[in-house]
């Protein structure tokens, strides 16, 4: 073969292989796996993990989502091309479903490696966390139990980085009620912009049967209790011991809760209440972040 020729086959190698990628991140619902990264790096700077702990963590979160979020397009692919989602790379073709389970069940594997060294309490966590994201995946999103996956996998969340310590401890019961809440408002007005295309493949989870008021007033309500929770525990019940940054933080929860919770019950339902408890949720996990001193102890 000569050197033209090896170097167009390599450069149609190199393509594919961009492709490939290209087309699997697309699949691996980007946004809400840089904002759980992100998260989960916040909180181990927050709790004051050692910078080779706070890697570790960041990484294994950051595999640990891309397989979710590549193995639930691998299991809708054909749920999606019956409803037109050209906006789904496994849906158009772009990558086929073998090489989306390899990547789904390899980057699996790799969270869990990288857990390893963090301790094995923390790999048992992230094992429960990444367990209960696949069930839902696999099933559970088309029951009246949809909301639990959520529940479990958010309320473990800030546990991971108090885990990854070199004295490992559980986070503490408020922080499991917040990230508990954070995970029923995700879970609760993440599927609202889908539920026509849901309801006419078979999907029902909670939300579907809820409807889109209920769901998002429930919501609403979960963000807003999240942040009593964290309010009050990260200062152990003494109001007066609350800094000004997490009144700042749990005020606007509080008012952007009440706005989505208003527009939910006055207004027909729009993305605009997608984007409002979103915001709320986002809004919760930055005064989550804001208590890190009190989750390490």
């Amino acid at each position: 073969m000569s050197r033209a020729a090896a170097w167009r086959v390599l450069e149609r190698v190199r393509a594919s292989s961009v492709r490939t990628v290209r087309a699997l991140w697309g699949s691996s619902h980007p946004g809400p796996t840089l904002v759980v990264t992100v998260l989960a790096l916040a909180l181990g700077i927050a709790t004051g993990l050692e910078a080779w702990r706070i890697a570790l963590l960041t990484a294994a979160v950051f595999a640990g989502q891309l397989s979710v979020g590549i193995s639930n397009d691998a299991l809708d692919a054909a749920r999606d091309r019956e409803v037109g989602r050209t906006d789904k790379p496994l849906a158009r073709g772009d990558v086929t479903l073998g090489v989306a389970w390899a990547a789904a069940w390899g980057l699996l594997a790799l969270a869990l490696i990288l857990s390893a060294p963090l301790g094995w309490r923390m790999l048992a966590a992230h094992a429960l966390t990444l367990g209960s994201a696949w069930a839902y995946n696999a099933g559970l999103k088309s029951t009246a139990w949809s909301i639990v996956p959520f529940l479990v996998s958010f309320g473990v969340f800030p546990s991971l980085a108090t885990l990854s310590a070199a004295d490992p401890t559980f986070a503490p019961g408020w922080a499991w009620i917040a990230g508990g809440a954070l995970g029923a408002a995700v879970h609760l007005t993440n599927v609202l912009p889908d539920l026509d295309d849901d309801a006419r493949t078979g999907v029902r989870g909670l939300p579907h049967r809820l409807g889109p008021r209920a769901s998002a007033v429930i919501a609403a309500l979960a963000v807003a209790g999240g942040a009593i929770a964290v309010l009050l525990g990260a200062a152990g019940g003494d109001l007066a011991a609350v800094s000004a940054v997490s009144w700042v933080f749990f005020g606007a929860v509080v008012v952007v809760a009440a706005v989505t919770a208003w527009r939910a019950i006055a207004r027909p339902p729009t993305r605009t209440l997608f984007r409002l408890v979103m915001l709320a949720a986002l809004l919760l996990a930055a005064q989550l972040v804001a208590s890190g001193s009190a989750l390490a102890g």
